[in-house]
């Protein structure tokens, strides 16, 4: 198991102000699916779906993934970042701003807006990739984990560079014809980006929160290799040859090996830890696998694939990751801030399982968004959108409660002598 680095941890700011982000973005893809009713649930090409897949990719699992690595890297993987004080404002600021302006132009069509994305969020990743790649080749020990965050940084960047050219397209009237760059955009997105991420850092987290073993570095390396192999290959087999069931078929093996593997370390885990975070993961896995499965069936299940993935599953995942992560930023800069010699209370006091709880059992209704899929209705899709907007609402509120109980310590604490 890694040690924790504390010394080394980002200031709190840094990571946290994109985790506190993201519930908000959750927030706006319920407001868009009360605005929309179940068009967005329909096609994957229909204005109103592009802007909530990328309200949830971006908005939601972009904030989480930038202030999770941020963290993660120099506290649990003794990874220098590089400019993180002074530049995490800014980043923030860019890549939100582009994911506004983005899910704008998409959502209303509008052909500035689309252009200020198309140049914000490549910008905002590859500042991320300069802030972090440098300490990854430099740092020692744990190569399987380094090369699996830089690998996923830099399908990363790509994934925005494609997303800001298909951008520009729709500016300029492009049409159907860029269905195969979006195919391509979208997996890089998903499985190079998004789970690949997550299966790297899954070698930290699983053994540290949820008491399993970690991944056998052999498979895991084997896992990592096919996908740097595979992904890149069959994203050119479906450009240039007009055909996407490589490309399919390797997102589709792969998420499920990624689901399954992970499922597998948890019931074989000896004394596996029964906290929120543990049923948080195996919730998403479950959702996860179900929808590789449907995803293997082509383009008939894609969108109730998709909606299970992008809409609960990856958002279980990454949940349950922030909801251990901002406490554990909220004790440090306590730490920091009080000292040696004072009793400060403890990580699971800043954000009690409880809490943790409530927001995992909150996330029950959003089941409502596959039925909408299933059973298209105006109604069904807008309570899908009400159930959106209150899970979201109560991770942010959860979140927000870290920082709350730790100035109500910081101001209950007797005055220095």
């Amino acid at each position: 198991m890694a040690r924790l680095a504390l010394d080394q941890a980002p200031p709190a700011s840094l990571p946290r102000r994109f985790l506190l982000s993201a519930p908000l973005w959750g927030v706006l893809a319920g407001v868009l699916l009360l605005v929309d009713g179940d068009v967005a649930l329909r096609t994957r090409w229909q204005p109103a779906t592009l802007a909530l897949v990328h309200v949830f990719t971006l908005g939601v699992f972009g904030n989480v993934m930038f202030g999770s690595v941020l963290q993660f890297l120099p506290a649990a993987a003794g990874v220098r970042v590089r400019g993180g004080a002074w530049l995490g404002r800014p980043l923030h600021a860019v890549f939100n701003l582009g994911v506004l302006l983005l899910v704008a132009g998409l959502h209303e069509g509008w052909r500035g807006a689309l252009r200020g994305g198309a140049v914000l969020l490549p910008l905002a990743f590859v500042v991320l990739a300069a802030m972090t790649v440098p300490g990854l080749c430099v740092a020692a020990g744990q190569r399987l984990l380094r090369t699996g965050i830089g690998a996923a940084i830099g399908f990363g960047v790509l994934t925005a560079l494609l997303g800001g050219l298909l951008a520009l397209a729709l500016v300029d009237g492009a049409t159907l014809s860029t269905v195969a760059l979006v195919d391509v955009h979208a997996s890089w997105g998903v499985l190079g980006w998004i789970v690949l991420l997550l299966a790297s850092v899954a070698r930290i987290v699983m053994p540290m929160f949820q008491g399993t073993a970690a991944m056998p570095a052999r498979a895991q390396t084997l896992w990592l290799a096919s996908v740097l192999l595979m992904l890149p290959a069959a994203a050119w087999w479906r450009w240039a040859r007009d055909d996407g069931r490589w490309l399919l078929a390797t997102v589709t093996v792969h998420v499920a090996l990624f689901a399954g593997a992970a499922l597998w370390l948890q019931w074989r885990a000896p004394r596996a830890r029964r906290a929120p975070l543990l049923w948080s993961w195996r919730s998403g896995l479950i959702v996860l696998a179900l929808a590789a499965v449907l995803l293997a069936g082509g383009t008939r299940g894609a969108v109730l694939a998709a909606t299970l993935g992008l809409g609960i599953a990856l958002p279980l995942l990454l949940t349950g990751m922030a909801l251990e992560i901002v406490p554990f930023i909220g004790w440090i800069e306590l730490h920091r801030r009080c000292g040696r010699g004072l009793q400060l209370p403890g990580v699971q006091r800043l954000l009690p399982d409880g809490d943790k709880l409530g927001v995992l059992l909150a996330q029950g209704p959003l089941l409502l968004l596959p039925a909408a899929v299933l059973c298209p209705s105006p109604w069904l899709a807008r309570a899908a959108g009400v159930a959106l907007i209150c899970a979201w609402l109560g991770t942010w509120a959860a979140l927000r409660g870290v920082r709350r109980r730790a100035e109500t310590f910081v101001a209950a604490m007797p005055p220095r002598p």
